[in-house]
């Protein structure tokens, strides 16, 4: 059967209303008569509204299929399908995604294309075909469509025979590599193969190598969630469920705002291993009849021992950590979870830097005291940046940590020095650890860099060694607080307040606690699912499909469980959920 060039479908960006927001996207595309320049951005008149997840050299074009089109119609029950609905720029007559193969190349009139990669499916799609459940759909059926490279610029006209030029190494379809990222049941070598394919999008490319690094010989046929759709998958499983008691054995200050407890469990038994960088969620009983507190603290001592440490900040409008350091005493019991997070230390033998300012130090510190267990042989700096020496947690700690090293640096600055503070003793130099400071370091740019801190230093460090020649992939974050929203193509997304109840009366249902945002509301039958709830109280959440396909919203539950409506396409790593398509079946407590 001779492939051809059915339609042409191209539309600008514009304003959509959607679930009383406002939508900025691309999705809905018409068809156009006569000849269309094609280049290596765009076809001449379209344009797409998130470049983010669409469009780009690696993305230029997007096909989908009247045989998909035909089959939707049945599926659907649906007869009204015409080009260009599924955000398409080309309808094609043939040119199956369980025949076309990433790295074919094809000539259509005066252009000649290459395949890059499948569709990521998100939620505009079903926005567009008044179906929500879209995205889910296109990759359970296995009907994703694809994108093309624009390798050499020209006309194109609907009618035109699409003549393939040559074939894709690999020999791996549309479909084939479609359920390598998003189904259970692939192996080791499909991985291998995908990365051996020089057209394939740098972005499949990040996703296959990130599989291809947390799985073994060969990738479970029960997959429990793809650690090339979420960072969240990436985690090993949390040691127990739910909370648990431990015991409070040593109270430790460690500043003037900052004091550490020693945790060990109520029976004795040495706690699992802990990954350096990890943190526990606690429960934080005020006085009274009040409600539970619940906080997320790093664990700041050093991994693989049998007990636990957490290192507390006092503001002076902090519930919890006044509360802990007000009554907690040695032999008190707090409830946990278990380890979670997936900012913990890689190995390898490149340089590692790590930069921390103020209570940030913990999770690093962990990471440093691994180092120095293994007396690793890797370049290691320490930056920290502190208000004064009252306020340098650690300060001897890493000391002795960085001396028993026998490849490191370190460089602590102090904004306020005091009087007290002895400069080239206690600290390197008077000022804040800035963007402009790192830059001077001239620090090696194949380390693995790992930040924590307030956000605006985070932002202008991270930017600071990306400049430097670090790689973006190789710069590593944690924050306390909530994360970055990720809410693709909702305008003004970025102005949320803080977060907050619901509006309107109170729900009834079960607990939902967000343990990052320091909320506790009822779960409210209004909402569809989790995600809804957590975007009535403008809690910062990532997504992209909202129908348990892509993993964007997976996160960690830190206790509860939920039930699933639509079921997800896979299930999400153990220890995690999918809040997009999930309701709670009782209490929960949500890393988020």
């Amino acid at each position: 059967m001779v492939a051809t060039l059915v339609a042409v479908n191209v539309g600008m960006p514009k304003d959509v209303p959607w679930h009383g927001r406002t939508v900025y996207t691309g999705v809905y595309k018409r068809t156009v008569a006569g000849p269309r320049m094609v280049r290596r951005l765009n076809i001449d008149g379209d344009g797409q509204g998130d470049l983010d997840g669409h469009g780009g050299e690696q993305r230029a074009v997007l096909v989908y299929q009247l045989d998909s089109y035909r089959f939707w119609e049945k599926e659907l029950g649906r007869a009204n399908l015409t080009p260009g609905q599924f955000g398409e720029n080309f309808t094609v007559e043939g040119l199956p995604d369980d025949e076309v193969c990433i790295g074919d190349r094809y000539r259509i009139g005066a252009a000649l294309f290459e395949v890059t990669q499948p569709r990521v499916t998100c939620y505009r799609v079903g926005l567009r075909m008044g179906e929500p459940r879209m995205a889910a759909l296109l990759v359970a059926h296995h009907r994703p469509g694809f994108y093309l490279r624009v390798i050499e610029e020209g006309e194109v006209e609907a009618g035109q025979e699409i003549v393939k030029v040559s074939s894709g190494p690999e020999a791996m379809t549309v479909e084939e590599l479609d359920a390598v990222l998003y189904l259970s049941g692939h192996t080791r070598e499909q991985v291998e193969r995908a990365l051996r394919i020089p057209a394939l999008s740098p972005g499949w490319q990040g996703s296959m190598k990130t599989v291809l690094e947390q799985d073994g010989e060969r990738i479970s046929g029960s997959s429990s969630g793809s650690a090339g759709l979420s960072a969240a998958a990436t985690a090993p499983p949390p040691g127990w469920p739910g909370f648990r008691p431990l015991t409070v054995t040593h109270i430790q200050p460690e500043s003037r705002s900052v004091f550490s407890l020693r945790l060990a469990a109520a029976d004795g038994t040495a706690l699992p291993a802990a990954l350096p960088g990890q943190f526990i969620t606690v429960k934080v009983q005020p006085e009274g009849d009040a409600p539970p507190l619940i906080r997320s603290y790093s664990l700041s001592g050093p991994p693989g021992a049998d007990t636990y440490r957490i290192s507390v900040k006092v503001e002076p409008h902090g519930a919890a950590g006044n509360e802990l350091r007000a009554h907690t005493r040695v032999g008190d019991r707090l409830e946990a979870a278990a380890p979670r997070g997936t900012f913990c230390l890689a190995e390898g033998a490149n340089p590692v830097v790590l930069l921390s300012a103020g209570v940030g130090a913990t999770p690093v510190l962990a990471m440093l005291h691994t180092l120095a267990r293994d007396r690793s042989t890797r370049q290691v700096w320490w930056l920290h940046g502190a208000r004064n020496g009252t306020e340098h947690p650690f300060a001897e700690e890493t000391r002795d940590l960085i001396a028993a090293l026998p490849d490191a640096r370190s460089a602590v600055y102090y904004s306020r020095p005091t009087s007290d503070d002895r400069l080239g003793v206690d600290y390197a130099a008077a000022g804040h650890l800035s963007a402009e400071l790192v830059r001077r370091l001239d620090l090696p740019t194949d380390a693995d860099a790992y930040l924590c801190g307030p956000a605006a230093f985070m932002d202008t460090v991270t930017a600071a060694l990306v400049d430097q020649g670090l790689s973006a992939s190789r710069v590593h974050t944690e924050i306390f607080g909530s994360g970055a929203a990720l809410t693709p193509g909702i305008k003004g997304a970025a102005a949320a307040p803080a977060p907050h109840r619901p509006p309107g009366p109170a729900g009834t249902g079960p607990q939902v606690s967000f343990a990052r945002s320091g909320l506790n509301v009822p779960w409210n039958d209004a909402q569809e699912s989790l995600l809804e709830l957590a975007e009535a109280c403008d809690v910062p959440v990532r997504w992209s499909c909202r129908t348990g396909v892509c993993h964007t919203c997976e996160l960690a539950l830190m206790s509860g469980s939920v039930v699933y409506s639509p079921d997800p396409v896979e299930p999400p790593g153990e220890g995690n959920i999918l809040i997009c398509c999930s309701r709670p079946a009782g209490d929960v407590v949500l890393d988020l």
